[in-house]
């Protein structure tokens, strides 16, 4: 983490610093799907230079021991020598270049910055207007760098990639509502939990009650709105991408599926889809899609 937030090492080429980012992402595999074979071989080292930026402003934002507010400023500052001078940490160098390959605007790679501020200083969200505001920064910015990538750039997609960004970020947080307790954070908004009846009180104790099965049942459907709202993006993308966006969707309608099979209660288990599961998920998508039965 020390590395990350001094962006010490420097002098390394483009190659190696492409390498450094490939490294990092097929190490943390689990979180990176995207890198997986369905992706173009000419586009992995960008999507792995992205992947790189992103784990690397999330590591700063939840595990570095020091100032994570000045180690996000230096991050940020690095980025901006992106686009005018000459950045010095090696998931930079690499970030340049992609950059430069495909016309990025700055943007997007801010709000991730801004979202890992603001995780510095806000752990409750008063209404679901707030945790969409999260959201925006949190994971939107990663769908409209995903189609920079593959050459999308106007803003029908990227509203569309909003709804299933959202979609996802909000399916990982019914997931981990019990683990992010334990970590200081509740994404539940504040509002649903007065509205519903449930307490902070109770979730600190685990207290899966009627209460807490509405509300979760209510969040579940809102995230499937989203999913459902966004899927129009499918028919509209060509290729790989379009085959990775519909197994992003339909992998997150399966965990809400399986929040729902076991009766909401995300207390006791965290919600899970199984490796048999995903392989079908897999075989299945492509199937729909090579047969045009829409997914």
């Amino acid at each position: 983490m020390k590395g990350l937030a001094s962006g010490s090492e420097s002098g390394v080429t483009v190659e190696q610093a492409y390498a450094r980012c490939a490294l990092l992402a097929q190490t943390h595999y689990e979180n990176f799907t995207v890198g997986s074979w369905l992706l173009p071989q000419d586009k992995r080292p960008h999507m792995y230079a992205i992947y790189a930026y992103c784990r690397g402003v999330d590591d700063l934002g939840d595990e570095y021991e020091g100032n994570r507010m000045d180690a996000l400023d230096a991050w940020e500052a690095d980025l901006e020598r992106c686009y005018d001078g000459t950045p010095s940490h090696p998931f930079m160098v690499a970030l340049q270049q992609t950059i430069r390959d495909f016309d990025i605007p700055i943007e997007p790679f801010r709000m991730l910055v801004e979202a890992n501020r603001m995780d510095q200083t806000v752990t409750r969200h008063q209404t679901y207007e707030d945790l969409e505001r999260y959201c925006q920064h949190s994971a939107n910015p990663v769908g409209h760098l995903v189609l920079y990538l593959f050459g999308y750039r106007d803003e029908e997609r990227q509203a569309l990639s909003d709804h299933t960004c959202t979609a996802l970020q909000l399916t990982n947080f019914w997931q981990d509502v019990a683990r992010d307790h334990e970590m200081g954070r509740v994404y539940l908004p504040v509002d649903d939990m007065e509205r519903f009846g449930y307490t902070e009180e109770m979730l600190a104790a685990r207290e899966f009650n009627p209460q807490f099965r509405d509300m979760m049942a209510f969040e579940v459907e809102r995230a499937r709105d989203l999913f459902f709202r966004g899927m129009a993006l499918i028919d509209t993308l060509d290729g790989r991408l379009k085959l990775d966006v519909a197994l992003f969707s339909r992998g997150g309608s399966r965990i809400l599926d399986a929040i729902q099979k076991q009766g909401y209660d995300v207390l006791g288990q965290r919600p899970t889809i199984s490796k048999a599961a995903k392989t079908w998920l897999m075989l299945s998508t492509t199937v729909r899609l090579r047969l045009g039965l829409g997914v």
